[in-house]
């Protein structure tokens, strides 16, 4: 919880948002009262709302009570991903509610519903909706009837929408607007929906009964958790909010529900982020099994099953997938659009998804390794599938490739590629020992060892007692971090200790870590520079706790978590000033936390596992 003056700007803070979804579509509400970007009616389908990119031509929809010197504060209601904006001055307070109603039968209309109520005073409000379809390039007719407005766009591929109120809504232009005073104790709703067949109206009198609901899912849901230890209401809020970027639908997960949200203001790296990573839906996977949650590893191994049959353009996998697992993300700029802070150009689409990222081998095999150790076996058709990825991975795993980062500076034999490609054939071998499972054991055995010979060969380098970044290079990357993670070397091992020294004298600010050095290096290939990379921090995190370093650990993720926004959640980067930068909330951010939290956690209570087995 924060409390803030409200401060009218084109563009607010990164930080400033909150968000609520469904497991469908995701919302995000400022401290202003206004949604500023939601797509709808999935996660990645074209913007409704999108003054987050642009903040005159994108749409909102905007609650705001007329109070003089007004303070905000910001919140979930505990245990829920139920948003309450309080809005205190002199003169009176009046709270927001926003939230998607979700229910465990998954019966819930889509639709947000926001609930404004005065506490104290006679409150004046404002309420304005502006949905601008297809990111902002299709008009739209308005018709307003019966405390409904109902919006119909031009382009077919948009779906209605009707905004149901319990106020008298007015027209203006193409979008609709509301004013009307509240005294302590009443209440006004609105809820934004699809059109409803002719004549009915959404259940008002169920708002309530929808409300209670809703939060006794999120309730149930994150009672779930086994986690008792340090931080439990950052690390509950963490796994909230990874489990409202899982599709109920398809059980893949998406990065983040934003896209174009820039790494450096005015800056071009600007990213699409709507979709499934192999490698994030992965560590993803690992951060909620560490919780207790594994229908989550078990509906997103469903969802991976379908993606091993089916070759990609580079190989047996693709990096990343639709949420519905289709292959084809054409990147797309959107010109029109001016972009957050001017950023440009605004993305839709991501071209990486045509990257060779030998890296994906290893995490897909580390996701059905823990999918077999704490769900159900593999099926015999499923180790088919593996063993026939493996012999690819055999023949390909010395290819360059454009790695972790998805750099478009040409490709290289990077380290981290490397790593998880031994890890791709040390889980097979794990997995089929202990399901004796058949298969050529001793040639992937073989092709371990073989991988694990290249990494110590041909990425370290003796002048600077350090593993580098890419093979022939005396470049440092942050992804190193999880070489001890994944258990390729031990923690304690000097030449992973001075590593993380070399990597400390480089790419570390106290608890901030930046991926690589971006302007000297040039590897990614663009202009400009980033931010720190919040993940990469806890990752350094949880490499200190791994060495024994629990002090200096637990200091630097204290301080860390102090980076979150007043709600708990992160952005993928923070900039020199600590502002929040690039997609929000980033999935990537979150699970790194949980991930450092728990093994911190029991190794400072003495009940974790040793340094190294």
């Amino acid at each position: 919880m924060i409390l803030r003056v409200i401060q009218h700007m084109s563009f607010q803070p990164i930080e400033n948002y909150g968000v609520i979804g469904n497991m469908r579509s995701i919302a995000l509400v400022g401290m202003d009262g206004s949604i500023d970007f939601l797509c709808y009616p999935e996660f990645d389908s074209p913007t409704v709302f999108a003054a987050l990119l642009d903040d005159n031509e994108g749409g909102r929809f905007q609650i705001e009570p007329q109070l003089t010197k007004a303070r905000v504060r910001h919140l979930y209601l505990p245990e829920t991903n139920i948003l309450l904006t309080r809005f205190l001055a002199e003169e009176g307070v009046a709270e927001l509610t926003d939230y998607m109603p979700i229910d465990k039968d998954g019966e819930q209309p889509n639709e947000i519903v926001r609930t404004v109520a005065v506490i104290r005073g006679n409150v004046h409000f404002k309420m304005r909706c502006q949905p601008r379809f297809n990111y902002a390039t299709s008009a739209h007719r308005t018709e307003i009837s019966d405390g409904c407005a109902m919006f119909f766009p031009d382009e077919d591929r948009c779906s209605p929408m009707a905004l149901y109120s319990t106020c008298a809504l007015k027209q203006q232009s193409q979008d609709v607007t509301a004013e009307f005073t509240l005294q302590a104790g009443a209440t006004a709703t609105f809820v934004l929906d699809g059109v409803r067949p002719q004549g009915q109206q959404p259940e008002m009198e169920l708002v309530g009964q929808r409300f209670q609901e809703t939060a006794r899912f999120w309730k149930a849901w994150i009672a779930k958790s086994k986690y008792k230890g340090r931080w439990r209401e950052m690390v509950q809020r963490s796994a909230l909010m990874l489990k409202l970027l899982i599709s109920r639908k398809h059980g893949s997960l998406i990065a983040s529900p934003t896209f174009s949200l820039p790494e450096s203001i005015g800056g071009v790296r600007n990213w699409d982020y709507r979709f499934t990573w192999l490698r994030d839906a992965t560590f993803t996977l690992y951060a909620l099994i560490r919780l207790g949650f594994v229908e989550e590893a078990e509906a997103f191994i469903s969802w991976l099953k379908g993606r091993l049959s089916v070759d990609a353009e580079r190989g047996p996998l693709q990096v990343m997938y639709g949420i519905d697992g289709r292959q084809k993300l054409d990147e797309l700029a959107l010109d029109h659009l001016s972009g957050y802070e001017n950023s440009r150009p605004v993305r839709i689409g991501n071209a990486a998804y045509q990257q060779l990222q030998l890296d994906i081998y290893g995490e897909m095999m580390d996701s059905i390794y823990l999918a077999n150790k704490y769900g159900d076996p593999i099926s015999h058709a499923g180790w088919l599938d593996v063993q026939r990825i493996l012999e690819w991975l055999g023949k390909n795993w010395r290819r360059p490739d454009e790695g972790i980062w998805e750099v478009r500076g040409g490709a290289k034999e990077f380290l981290h590629s490397r790593v998880m490609c031994w890890v791709a054939f040390d889980r097979a071998l794990r997995l089929a020992q202990k399901r004796s499972l058949s298969g050529p054991l001793d040639v992937w055995q073989r092709t371990r060892d073989e991988i694990r010979n290249s990494i110590f060969t041909d990425f370290w380098n003796e002048r600077l007692q350090s593993f580098v970044q890419a093979k022939g290079t005396d470049d440092l990357d942050a992804s190193a971090l999880l070489m001890p993670m994944v258990r390729f070397i031990s923690p304690v091992d000097p030449m992973w200790l001075s590593t993380m020294r070399a990597i400390e004298n480089r790419l570390i600010e106290d608890t901030l870590v930046r991926r690589y050095e971006v302007e000297s290096t040039h590897v990614d290939g663009l202009p400009g520079g980033e931010g720190s990379f919040t993940a990469c921090s806890f990752w350094y995190v949880e490499c200190l706790a791994r060495a024994g370093a629990l002090e200096k650990a637990q200091l630097l993720f204290e301080k860390l978590l102090g980076y979150a926004n007043h709600l708990g959640l992160y952005s993928e980067e923070l900039g020199s000033n600590g502002q929040h930068l690039g997609n929000f909330p980033q999935a990537f951010t979150h699970l790194a936390l949980i991930s450092a939290a728990t093994y911190l956690d029991r190794a400072l209570s003495g009940t974790g596992e040793t340094v190294w087995r």
